[in-house]
């Protein structure tokens, strides 16, 4: 038994209310539930309940044990002391108040249907990724689709919150923000961090007073990297330590070094290499006066994998690393990866100028963005197909990620409308 299987019974009223009485002999009415607080506080707020014939407004609070009530400071906390109703599975030990009144308590034990707590518990019992699947079809399709759309909003308004966390750092600069959030997705999941932490050690500003010269944006960003080697023949090598040398010393540089270490090559392919990446993004810095301006005035994925798809310059396509020649031409930023840009920067990125600008069309272009992209590829999304759920484009497969992966691993069963489906009282 746990808090979540009894708020779940509480919220939705599946336990007997044939004379309900609390455990001190009140007669109780439950006239309204409340709503339901994720935040520090009771369980749930501006509850309702007759007892005895009187009508309290308050707070609810859930434990498994009545102890709990103690265990968890509840007595010292003045945030509790609006509790009209206590409600638990067992009962092992009067809770008071501060002034020493008691706190009335709803025992549930007793009157939750076995069925209900059966099924809760065959469904946690299932160690599989999606726990609901061999019940998975008996659930109707409305209220699969219903939670397709609510998962997938939920995965794009929490990638949005970063980006406003990062845009109130940035002094809500937009195109800062946005060569941040871009810049750090050129890192593709392994090196997300360094190039996080190279584009916020080279400001955009400074970016965009070199964009007639690659080089130079190369050695801004290869120089800070600290990738550069310290003793190498290589006339490109010694060309990039010179400009650097120079472009650090001017825009105060020298102290904002990144170690090598901080850069991943492992279980990495040598294109996916970020000495590649990073060539490639310096070119789309050149590329793009603004890069906000750039992405918001893009209608269609299309038009964004274009601008994606970068060429990075020609010592890049003939390495993988410095000093090192490659047997064959180096590829360029390809079509997945681009894909990939669009899916993890690009949508969320209008999803939070949406909700921050008050701007619903922006979040209709990123909904059509991802209708307009493949699906992604992998075991979850298999898994989901084999269920019966449609996995065509890059808007399914976001929305089955995140339905696994915030629900189904976290075995979340009660907040989905699926899982809540199979347990609640036939």
């Amino acid at each position: 038994m746990n808090e979540d299987f009894m708020s779940f019974v509480w919220r939705y009223q599946y336990f007997s209310s044939v004379s309900l009485r609390s455990e001190t002999g009140e007669t109780l009415q439950i006239l309204r539930t409340g709503h339901r607080n994720t935040d520090a506080g009771p369980d749930f707020s501006e509850a309702r309940i007759l007892l005895d014939g009187m009508e309290w407004a308050g707070s609810v609070e859930l434990h498994v044990k009545s102890s709990d009530w103690e265990g968890h400071h509840h007595p010292t906390d003045p945030a509790y002391e609006g509790v009209i109703l206590h409600v638990v599975w067992e009962d092992d030990r009067p809770v008071r108040r501060r002034d020493n009144t008691f706190v009335p308590t709803l025992v549930l034990n007793s009157r939750v249907p076995e069925g209900v707590r059966s099924r809760y518990e065959q469904l946690m019992g299932k160690d599989k990724a999606i726990p609901c699947s061999a019940q998975f079809q008996d659930i109707a399709r409305l209220s699969k689709i219903t939670m397709l759309d609510r998962v997938l909003l939920e995965r794009l308004d929490t990638r949005a919150e970063r980006i406003r966390q990062l845009w109130e750092s940035n002094n809500r600069d937009w195109e800062e923000t946005a060569y941040q959030w871009l810049g750090q997705h050129f890192g593709f999941r392994l090196n997300t961090p360094a190039f996080l932490r190279l584009s916020q050690l080279v400001p955009l500003k400074t970016i965009q007073k070199h964009r007639t010269s690659l080089p130079q944006i190369e050695a801004l960003l290869f120089g800070t990297s600290g990738l550069i080697p310290t003793d190498s023949p290589d006339s490109y090598v010694q060309h990039l330590q010179k400009e650097y040398a120079f472009l650090a010393r001017k825009y105060g540089l020298e102290d904002r070094q990144m170690g090598g270490h901080e850069w991943k090559f492992l279980r990495l392919r040598p294109a996916g290499f970020p000495t590649v990446r990073l060539a490639q993004w310096a070119v789309l810095l050149q590329q793009q006066s603004g890069l906000f301006a750039s992405l918001t005035s893009m209608e269609s994925a299309a038009d964004l994998s274009r601008m994606f798809r970068v060429t990075q310059s020609d010592y890049w396509q003939k390495h993988y690393q410095f000093g090192k020649e490659a047997a064959a031409k180096v590829p360029t930023l390809g079509k997945d990866a681009a894909e990939l840009l669009i899916i993890n920067a690009a949508v969320p990125l209008m999803v939070a100028v949406a909700r921050l600008r008050d701007q619903p069309q922006y979040l209709d272009r990123a909904i059509r963005w991802l209708e307009q992209l493949p699906a992604e590829k992998n075991q979850i999304t298999r898994s989901w197909a084999q269920l019966g759920m449609r996995v065509h484009t890059a808007f399914d497969s976001q929305a089955l990620l995140e339905w696994q992966g915030r629900y189904c691993a976290q075995k979340r069963c009660l907040e989905c409308t699926v899982g809540a489906a199979l347990v609640r009282p036939a």
